[in-house]
């Protein structure tokens, strides 16, 4: 029988990469979102407001998915908020879906602010040796990554269904409209550059600048994600995901403007925020002009950059990158090149014309 997937956030960098991976495998695929925004291809869409247990009850009543995944974050002011209205959205569809779940697999992406901390605590957490691996203890701060990996733990222990979850590093992929998107921030501010002469920065520290780092594809975490819903070893487990390749942004940065024509700009040695930047130059009268000038789709660039969470990943005063061995012992062995991580998004968003395509004019 044809396997079936609910995935909570199916519009976003991971969950529409893992509803293609999941369509290509012979899944039916099922999305549960606010339906603000269009789901790829074949998913079958059901709207709700994840922060409500009644709509999210009165969405899934019909649902006996083979396995759950769980995609979506909601931004709020504070981690005491993040804790609340996140760890809810988990339990609101776990609860939903109840006894229906006893035979399935949940599985859960947070990330790499399990090892360092949510944004506003950067720094205060207990350091941490790198490269991350999974066994390292929680730190003892706010995290709603903690309090969603408690409610994935509860709802196991009441219904009786495995359990997995997934920590990248940054996704890189194609989404409109994500809080954190730094592939497609990088493209725009690429094009900007190129279109206004400006000089390439690269925006973070010098320890991000010199130090080694990685970042996740968003397809080998679909593959990672629906590898887990069967391996043997993948069952109540955390594992990292990442490409597999570590790196300097020293050398990434200058291949990245290759791409797009433009000369890298010498680095300063300090940072320089992309946020406060964009907003001086007025980065969104710039981007309507470019929008109108290359017919491109999309007009509001808060649609297309996060600039504040691209400040936050490349302005880290530490380096960070993890380790992938016990996702390999297990037996997920996958590879990316993040070099073609990034040129393989670059040229989805010119296909999409969500940026210029300068090479062919």
């Amino acid at each position: 029988m044809q396997k079936k997937a609910l995935i909570i956030g199916c519009s976003g960098i991971t969950g529409s990469a893992l509803a293609v991976e999941l369509r290509q495998q012979g899944w039916e695929v099922t999305g549960l979102s606010r339906g603000h925004s269009a789901l790829p291809q074949g998913v079958k869409g059901l709207t709700a407001d994840l922060t409500s247990a009644e709509q999210v009850a009165a969405a899934l009543r019909e649902q006996h998915p083979d396995a759950v995944f769980f995609t979506v974050w909601s931004r709020q002011e504070n981690e005491k908020e993040n804790i609340r209205v996140n760890g809810a959205i988990v339990r609101h569809v776990i609860d939903a879906l109840g006894d229906r779940l006893s035979s399935s697999h949940v599985a859960l992406v947070t990330g790499l602010k399990h090892y360092l901390g949510p944004f506003e605590a950067y720094g205060a957490a207990e350091t941490v040796i790198t490269p991350f691996r999974e066994e390292q203890p929680r730190q003892p701060v706010d995290n709603f990554y903690y309090a969603q990996e408690d409610e994935i733990f509860a709802g196991a222990e009441r219904y009786g269904y495995r359990w997995s979850v997934h920590r990248p590093h940054t996704v890189i992929g194609a989404a409109q409209g994500n809080a954190m998107n730094m592939g497609q921030t990088l493209a725009v501010y690429a094009a900007l550059c190129r279109e206004q002469g400006w000089p390439f920065i690269f925006p973070g520290s010098p320890e991000q600048w010199q130090g080694v780092s990685d970042v996740t594809d968003a397809g080998i975490l679909a593959r990672q994600l629906v590898w887990s819903t069967d391996a043997i070893d993948a069952q109540n487990a955390a594992f990292n995901i990442v490409n597999g390749e570590h790196f300097r942004w020293k050398w990434l940065w200058p291949r990245l403007a290759h791409y797009f024509g433009i000369e890298p700009a010498d680095y300063s040695g300090s940072p320089t925020p992309l946020d406060a930047r964009m907003q001086q130059a007025n980065a969104q009268q710039l981007w309507v002009a470019l929008a109108e000038k290359y017919q491109l789709e999309t007009k509001e660039i808060d649609k297309l950059a996060s600039w504040w969470h691209t400040d936050a990943d490349l302005g880290r005063p530490f380096e960070a990158f993890t380790d992938m061995t016990k996702s390999r012992l297990a037996g997920f062995t996958d590879y990316q090149s993040t070099e073609q991580s990034f040129y393989k998004l670059f040229d989805q968003l010119i296909d999409k014309k969500i940026i210029p395509d300068f090479k062919r004019r």
